[in-house]
């Protein structure tokens, strides 16, 4: 009976979870089939008459498959040099043992603690003094630098749970710590990867201020940044914003859910206590 009562509370809390997740998924996508009228006087509801036309429209848009490219290319670029550098720097400090070790690994997780907007002005000028302004490394390069302390403490945790005897027999046929991490470690630990990597791209992908202050040139813009061409001085069309960001969430959606079952493996394999 306490089993049975368990389980209903633990369903109740986990649909009132995915309802607070869903709603404004739901908002935002009916929102985007309507009027502009309909949209200021029926907000929740289903669209009076649906409008097609708002997606023609931005698919028609110049801009669009610009910022798309320009979206993928920083996703691409940032998730790509966080898994070389994470998974390096996370083997050094999961399975080699030197003084300092723990004291690094700590002060690594230190930038977790700070939000990103709390650095906005000193990585500004320190962008702006390497000459990187208006190019893609100027969005990249801070991207990497704030996602790496996640992305270490993730695959950490992973690669600790591989057995040591695989590195001693290993070591007795000669394979040195790059060998192993590259043969052994690395096809071993392909869910982790792929957590990291959609963590990673999706942060990317919806990464809004961090491009606005970097980059001035429309040309590099990414996708979500085209949200302030439908912006006028007096108002705004609400309906086209809707549509556009309905767009620029269906990407991260498919890729979360293509990866899913590897998001999942990799989560719970660093989570095994030691």
């Amino acid at each position: 009976m306490q089993s049975n009562t368990s389980k209903f509370y633990m369903y109740l809390f986990l649909t009132l979870l995915a309802g607070i997740i869903l709603i404004p998924f739901y908002l935002t996508f009916m929102s985007s089939f309507k009027t502009l009228g309909d949209l200021s006087s029926n907000i929740v509801g289903l669209p009076k008459e649906w409008i097609f036309s708002n997606y023609s429209k931005v698919f028609a848009m110049d801009y669009f498959w610009t910022f798309a490219w320009n979206s993928l290319v920083y996703g691409i670029l940032t998730t790509v040099l966080t898994l070389i550098c994470a998974s390096m720097a996370a083997f050094v400090f999961a399975h080699i043992r030197f003084f300092g070790n723990r004291f690094l690994f700590n002060y690594l997780l230190i930038g977790l603690m700070f939000p990103f907007a709390s650095a906005i002005i000193p990585l500004f000028l320190k962008v702006r003094d390497f000459g990187l302004l208006g190019t893609y490394w100027a969005v990249v390069l801070p991207q990497i630098a704030f996602g790496l302390g996640f992305a270490v403490l993730l695959f950490r945790g992973f690669f600790r749970q591989i057995p040591p005897e695989l590195f001693d027999a290993a070591y007795v046929d000669g394979c040195n710590y790059f060998n192993f991490f590259l043969r052994i470690t690395v096809p071993l630990s392909l869910p982790i990867f792929s957590t990291v990597a959609v963590v990673t791209f999706v942060t990317s992908w919806n990464n809004y201020l961090l491009p606005l202050i970097m980059v001035s040139n429309e040309e590099l813009y990414p996708w979500p940044m085209g949200i302030m061409f439908f912006r006028g001085e007096y108002d705004t069309d609400w309906s086209m914003v809707l549509t556009y960001v309905s767009l620029t969430l269906i990407p991260a959606i498919v890729f979360f859910l293509l990866a899913q079952k590897y998001i999942i493996a990799g989560l719970t394999g660093g989570a095994v206590k030691e």
